[in-house]
């Protein structure tokens, strides 16, 4: 299924989804009683909130944002109470509106310099891979893919765990303890990549895969939800160590663009930590982790 994404569609889609979902008592404005028929904010409401016309509003919610400034993106950003992942993302879409595709357009990498690999092979004491903006697995140490076994069980090369999520959903329920938190993460993360480089084939490709191919995706799409992949907790249920409780941090590399460096760690003292030595000392005495040779939880 091929995608490409219509920017003026997708901006549209984006300020009606977040202006429906603001009651207007929320934003301190008189509701006047009666039937209103419109699901949140009106746009002459927005427009009254963002102190600009109702006029260049309309224009705005209709997919023109090419050479709206700054201030007015941060009015409307506060009028329709976006967080920062989506204000991040209303910005990412005024600046991909402002200038024509061949000089927005940027492929993620797709390999990862021998020296990076390096580095994540001096990580031995946490799992840790590096990824680009589709979630694709370009590079990951040891102890990182006994962990990540299940996702790189599949054979499509780089793994995706985006991919994984939600076209083995079997496999995903197990590993993730949380999966529906897991799988609105990972729309909510693809649209933001999406909002960064709407022109990348490949992304929009792997869009067009998980629509045809997965309903949930296609609901959880739908949303416009967006999100930062920066830093939290993340619980998995491992086939070997069972119930990990994992800190994360998603650190951009500067000198490589469009590249992420993500890093587990667990609490100290916690049980996860001795989860992970033991994780570690498996790795070590299997070489390639294989999830259909796992042995019980410990």
């Amino acid at each position: 299924m091929d995608v490409t994404l219509d920017l003026r569609t997708e901006i549209r889609e984006f300020l009606r989804s977040r202006r429906a979902r603001i009651a207007p008592e929320m934003a301190g404005l008189p509701a006047y009683g009666g039937r209103r028929r419109v699901t949140g904010l009106r746009r002459e409401e927005v427009a009254l909130l963002a102190g600009v016309s109702v006029e260049y509003y309309v224009r705005i919610e209709r997919g023109s944002l090419a050479g709206t400034s700054d201030g007015v993106l941060d009015a409307l950003a506060t009028a329709l109470q976006l967080d920062a992942a989506e204000r991040d993302h209303l910005f990412h879409l005024a600046r991909q509106s402002g200038a024509p595709a061949r000089r927005q357009h940027r492929e993620p990498p797709v390999t990862v310099r021998p020296a990076l690999q390096e580095v994540l092979d001096a990580m031995t004491g946490a799992p840790a891979l590096i990824r680009n903006g589709r979630h694709d697995v370009l590079a990951i140490n040891r102890l990182g893919r006994a962990l990540y076994s299940p996702v790189l069980a599949d054979p499509r090369r780089p793994a995706n765990t985006i991919r994984f999520v939600y076209l083995h959903p079997a496999e995903a329920e197990m590993f993730f303890v949380d999966y529906d938190q897991a799988t609105r993460n990972a729309a909510a993360v693809l649209r933001m990549e999406v909002g960064r480089n709407p022109h990348d084939r490949d992304l929009m490709a792997l869009v067009g895969e998980l629509s045809s191919r997965s309903g949930l995706f296609r609901q959880q799409w739908a949303s416009q939800d967006v999100r930062l992949h920066g830093h939290g907790t993340k619980q998995v249920r491992h086939p070997v160590v069972g119930l990990l409780d994992l800190n994360f941090e998603s650190m951009d590399l500067p000198t490589d663009p469009g590249l992420q460096l993500n890093v587990y760690t667990p609490n100290p003292g916690g049980p996860t930590a001795g989860k992970l030595a033991h994780l570690a000392a498996w790795a070590s005495a299997q070489g390639e982790p294989d999830p259909s040779t796992a042995s019980t939880a410990v």
